[in-house]
């Protein structure tokens, strides 16, 4: 099995490090989550996919792991945090591999990047993954609230709307049930992922695009909204969420239905993170739908 990575120079001058994982006709370009992630949640993909005969690239974005990272709080690197940035940082990624009809997998905010692309770039795609990610980011706030209501009393969602008041987030106790909430609907195994001695996670990107935790969206996210334009994407999409998730199931649901091809799947003890949580029932999914997009078979058998 092919296994290659390199450092590529974008059109800015900044430095990007991809890893190609795997071997096949059917190519597969995977967007990490975040904003801020990093490739490695997908590094098991191209082992993963072997049978399928699917060839994995995957990258870290501009200021993630092993891509370059600059600072942030200069004048002009603050133009880089940006959707628009991203979007065509991922279409000069598409073109330095030189692929056409290929499938775009985006996790979480990777999934955000998956529909604008497929909205902007979408002649180019042969199918398209969105996992765990909706079409609005009010709908995922609401929910997020929810949740956090569902699972501690009042006294200890009052201590976090308090701590978030404040800005605190340092604060231990709030971090203690912070990180409750990511045991129950981001990661529910997280032995199954990687692990290291610092921190990997770019935080003033995450920072910037999200905030403070999954469950705090105080960043320039907050008000994405392509909920006009999903109907518009025409490419075959897999909607695949965990059973768990951070993000609403009656939005996804929604989308299956505003999209012309589509299949929408749970990955059972899955949460937000569901291909590490339960890796046999996703790639089984994955695998599924990718087969089917190459042999027009079932709801996508119609697709032009």
């Amino acid at each position: 099995m092919q296994n290659e990575s390199k450092i590529s120079t974008l059109n800015n001058g900044f430095h990007l490090f991809s890893r190609i994982s795997g071997d096949g006709p059917t190519k597969l370009l995977c967007v990490h989550g975040g904003p801020g992630g990093t490739h490695e949640e997908f590094e098991n993909f191209g082992e993963e996919l072997k049978k399928y005969k699917v060839q994995v690239t995957m990258y870290d974005q501009l200021g993630s792991f092993y891509s370059d990272q600059p600072d942030f709080n200069k004048t002009n690197n603050k133009k880089f945090l940006s959707i628009d940035y991203y979007l065509n940082e991922l279409e000069e990624v598409r073109k330095k591999l030189g692929w056409d009809q290929f499938y775009l997998l985006g996790h979480s905010w990777g999934g955000l990047l998956a529909q604008e692309y497929a909205l902007k770039y979408g002649k180019h795609l042969k199918g398209l993954i969105l996992m765990s990610m909706i079409d609005n980011i009010p709908e995922y706030i609401s929910y997020i609230n929810y949740l956090r209501e569902q699972t501690f009393s009042e006294q200890e969602v009052s201590y976090m709307k308090s701590v978030k008041s404040s800005e605190h987030f340092e604060d231990p106790m709030y971090n203690l049930l912070v990180q409750k909430l990511y045991k129950k609907y981001v990661m529910r195994h997280p032995e199954n992922g990687p692990h290291h001695l610092v921190r990997t996670n770019a935080a003033p990107v995450y920072n910037y695009f999200q905030g403070n935790n999954e469950f705090v969206v105080t960043g320039i996210l907050k008000n994405w909204d392509n909920r006009n334009n999903t109907s518009k994407i025409k490419v075959p999409t897999l909607l695949t969420f965990g059973e768990y998730e951070t993000m609403p199931l009656k939005s996804a649901e929604r989308m299956h239905h505003q999209l012309l091809h589509s299949r929408f799947v749970l990955t059972p003890d899955g949460g937000h993170c569901h291909s590490v949580d339960n890796p046999r029932a996703f790639f089984n999914t994955l695998g599924n739908y990718i087969e089917d997009v190459n042999n027009s078979r079932k709801e996508f058998s119609n697709v032009k």
